[in-house]
């Protein structure tokens, strides 16, 4: 072997492990860091990293070295060389090369809530794969939760709730003409989205998804889509019951629920203003505006509010069993999207995480 290998684990409170695989140099000729390593770690190592998924959910591959969107789309096809491109998610993203992208471009003081990737679609991916091409100077962590564990240890009331309730996504996008209001929680536009401008197309990708309860098209250019889902979902490999949905992230609770936490655990004041000010605006928009109208939002599937209470007992629960380990260079992280969920907590400083999935 050209190195050595040592295999770790990361542990949370409440005793949820990430696997660490770290490429040491050896004492002779070494494999450089990089693409090479990663596929000679790979070939030695496949049964390796597909026990921790299937029993950890994520493993983290550290001191690999990759520097480049390219050579992460490299090492990410040979961990699953069926890649995809196609994206119908809310956050804003820039292409890195044909199959990588940036994570986000949301601004690095917006916090984005745990969530499985993609969980209101037909068919979500099954593997997230991210890198850190470069590590920001403080946070910027992309933490990770085992939805398995928070569906067990969830109060079995509030499970009980959404179960029986389920979820409804509302979701009023602006167009390409850039009518209407502005709203800060409007991410995109349904061209950015649908990467179309053509009615016609979006009415049959939404028809191709079978979520869709209601597509409307309103004035200025919107549209309004609700889907309907299940709040659990079960492993498709296992059966496990898995938290797979999305409510934790398009609630209106969701951006002051989550910076509320993020200031007690940073004690930064931008956290705190942040906080205050969600909360007067959330405030605001629940006064000023009906469900249905919301850029973003959930209820139960009968269109009953979602309990505030019930949603802080959700994040109780996926903060309880939180990993945030902080990136390094040259980080790459392997997810089963179908049991562990991902986030981002704010940074300060340059900072540049890619993904890829299939």
């Amino acid at each position: 072997m050209s190195t050595l290998r040592d295999f770790s684990a990361i542990r949370s409170p409440a005793d949820d492990i990430l696997p660490v695989a770290t490429r040491r140099a050896a004492s002779g000729p070494a494999t450089p860091p990089g693409p090479p390593a990663l596929l000679e770690f790979l070939d030695h190592h496949r049964g390796w990293l597909q026990d921790q998924l299937t029993t950890r959910g994520a493993a983290l591959l550290r001191g690999f070295g990759l520097a480049t969107p390219a050579q992460f789309e490299e090492a990410a096809r040979a961990v699953e060389p069926d890649l995809k491109n196609e994206y119908l998610g809310t956050s804003p993203r820039d292409a890195l090369t044909p199959y990588t992208f940036s994570a986000s471009e949301l601004p690095s003081y917006y916090p984005i809530p745990q969530h499985c990737e993609l969980t209101f679609i037909k068919d979500p991916p099954r593997r997230l794969m991210f890198a850190c091409l470069e590590a920001a100077r403080r946070g910027g962590e992309t933490p990770l939760v085992d939805m398995r564990r928070v569906a067990a240890d969830l109060d079995p009331a509030v499970r009980g709730r959404f179960e029986r309730g389920g979820i409804r996504i509302i979701r009023n996008y602006g167009g390409p003409s850039g009518a209407g209001r502005f709203d800060l929680w409007q991410l995109k536009r349904w061209d950015q989205i649908f990467q179309t401008t053509d009615r016609a197309t979006v009415e049959a990708k939404c028809a191709e998804q079978g979520v869709f309860t209601d597509l409307r098209w309103g004035p200025g250019d919107r549209l309004r889509l609700i889907s309907e889902h299940e709040a659990l979902r079960p492993h498709p490999e296992t059966g496990v019951p898995v938290w797979f949905n999305h409510s934790q992230v398009f609630h209106l609770s969701a951006a002051p629920g989550e910076l509320r936490r993020i200031y007690a655990r940073t004690g930064e004041l931008r956290s705190l203003a942040l906080w205050r000010f969600a909360q007067a605006a959330v405030a605001a928009k629940r006064r000023f505006t009906a469900s249905d109208e919301q850029a973003l939002h959930c209820t139960h599937r009968d269109g009953r509010e979602i309990a505030d209470s019930d949603l802080e007992a959700v994040r109780d629960t996926i903060w309880r069993h939180m990993i945030a380990e902080p990136w390094q260079a040259g980080d790459m992280m392997v997810i089963d999207n179908y049991s562990v969920s991902h986030g981002r907590l704010p940074y300060h400083g340059p900072r540049q995480v890619a993904v890829a999935w299939a």
